[in-house]
């Protein structure tokens, strides 16, 4: 028995906090919206940053809104490799005792001290959602995605109930491409019978 749901795979991007939004690009900034994300109250800015690290620098780079109690910034283990950063695969906001990096915006820059993470794969659930599956907060799910060449079962899905979420799995874009995953498609919760 499955549960069929939304699976979307998430390109580098990074989530600043209201200190360093102002420091990057200017006291009382407020970043413009580009696009709603299908997370209610969430969407990706016009803004951009550039990321460097002890290998190279990530020009152009996303920022997600709106603010957030902590600076994170959420790369796939390949962009690690390529920037020169170490991260631990987390869930997002737990950000302590993880690496920094330096982040460069229009009106300044910010030597962070710790954020760099690779965000473990997580579902999204509205508890109205959650429920009649029998799925807890934190409880960890396995998802099947189905693709002509490449379907791909991952466990160690982090099942994340809230009431301002609705039903969505978010993969890193490493995750997608070993699955052969286009853009956003449908794959299944696998629960059991």
């Amino acid at each position: 028995m499955g549960y069929k749901i939304k699976v979307n795979a998430s390109n580098k991007h990074i989530h600043l906090d209201q200190e360093d939004l102002d420091t990057l690009f200017g006291k009382g900034y407020e970043l413009t919206l580009k696009k709603e994300l299908i997370q209610p109250g969430q969407f990706a800015s016009e803004e951009k940053v550039d990321i460097v690290g002890p290998k190279t620098t990530f020009k152009g780079i996303r920022v997600l809104g709106p603010c957030r109690k902590d600076t994170q910034l959420e790369l796939a283990l390949t962009d690690c490799r390529q920037i020169g950063i170490d991260a631990p695969i987390r869930e997002s906001g737990d950000v302590q005792g993880t690496p920094g990096c330096k982040i460069i915006g229009p009106k300044g820059e910010v030597d962070l001290e710790y954020g760099v993470i690779v965000a473990k794969r997580h579902a999204h659930f509205h508890p109205s959602q959650a429920e009649p599956l029998g799925i807890k907060d934190g409880q960890i799910l396995k998802l099947k995605i189905e693709t002509p060449d490449r379907t791909t079962i991952y466990d160690d899905v982090v099942a994340r109930v809230k009431d301002y979420y609705t039903a969505e799995v978010h993969v890193d874009t490493d995750e997608a491409n070993a699955a052969a995953m286009g853009g956003g498609i449908e794959g299944e919760i696998l629960l059991d019978e």
